[in-house]
């Protein structure tokens, strides 16, 4: 396999799939986002790809500051936000990455950052938010209920939300991890995106859908937060009333109808994997790539494991999109 070099691929009469994204937009988000999200390493893993049958190319989402590919999004929507006459003060839901990111993107231009996350999200990844100046907000329930509160703030007209996937902002920024996969190499067959609320998906398969139509995107959930796979599989929204799965990075319950619209338009196949397969994912990941991920950017890793027939003999890219894990859980899951 051998990277492309030289000018990024021609897109001249490219056909975009009919979604609220835009290519150009996308290429300008890369101009509004910092270096230190930009341009991450993708590689070929020689011991990934001996061991599960595929040329597996790895894009590293975490090797930045926050450790997850949300900063790509919210970079953009503080730079559009600070150029703005709004209000200098931002507002988001999140389960702790999203929160992260709009925290450092926030601090960078002096615009005040509110994160609501449930009581159960992850302790690490709110002390993470706070360090980084955001002020938390901790209300009952799950992510569904943040989002509730978020919204109740930002429709008092004193804080601009940052709803993650339904904001162009937060999709067209992950899509710019599309723009360096397709440019970085000659060909990719399949592009394996771990799938919450939607942004990471609809953002690369937008770009992937545009740019190298042939490749086939894989978007993947947990068998415990269904909810927009379920959704894209009836092609109607579907909730649920509960998850139950470690991948918190990707459980929610309530699909937004625009986000499963740009789904249905760029995902070619949506699996569910179970549990057991996430955590022999992140095992993989460590003993033989030597990264720490948290649950969410074992997906692509789980889709391979249960279902290697698909993959075999394929140069397949996985982005893996998050490294924010509790140490202790981590550990109890590389004890196997």
């Amino acid at each position: 396999m051998q990277p492309v070099s030289g000018s990024p691929t021609p897109d001249f009469g490219a056909r975009q799939p009919s979604t609220r994204l835009d290519l150009q937009r996308i290429r300008q988000a890369r101009r509004e986002i910092s270096r230190v999200f930009r341009d991450t390493p993708q590689f070929l893993s020689f011991a990934l790809s001996d061991l599960l049958g595929c040329e597996l190319v790895i894009k590293l989402e975490t090797a930045n500051p926050i450790g997850c590919f949300k900063g790509r999004g919210t970079e953009v929507a503080m730079s559009r936000l600070a150029s703005s006459s709004g209000p200098m003060a931002a507002v988001c839901a999140s389960a702790g990455n999203l929160g992260q990111a709009l925290a450092y993107s926030g601090r960078a231009r002096g615009i005040a950052v509110s994160v609501i996350a449930g009581k159960g999200a992850n302790a690490a990844k709110i002390e993470r938010i706070q360090r980084l100046g955001g002020t938390v907000e901790l209300v009952d329930g799950d992510i569904e209920n943040a989002r509730e509160r978020a919204r109740e703030i930002a429709a008092g007209g004193d804080a601009f939300l940052v709803e993650d996937s339904e904001n162009l902002d937060t999709c067209e920024g992950a899509g710019t991890i599309g723009l360096e996969l397709v440019e970085g190499f000659d060909r990719i067959d399949t592009v394996l995106l771990a799938l919450g609320g939607g942004a990471l998906a609809t953002g690369v398969g937008h770009v992937f859908k545009t740019l190298s139509p042939a490749t086939d995107v894989v978007c993947i959930q947990p068998s415990g937060a269904p909810a927009l796979a379920k959704s894209w599989r009836a092609r109607s929204i579907v909730t649920t009333d509960r998850t139950d799965t470690i991948a918190d990075g990707v459980a929610g319950r309530f699909p937004i109808a625009a986000v499963l619209d740009d789904l249905l338009a760029t995902a070619d196949h949506v699996p569910l994997v179970e549990e057991a397969s996430i955590v022999e994912g992140m095992r993989i990941l460590y003993r033989h790539a030597a990264l720490v991920t948290e649950p969410s950017a074992a997906l692509g890793i789980a889709a391979i494991l249960e279902d290697p027939a698909r993959y075999r003999g394929k140069r397949v890219a996985a982005v893996i999109c998050g490294s924010n894990v509790l140490p202790d859980s981590f550990r109890a899951w590389m004890q196997a």
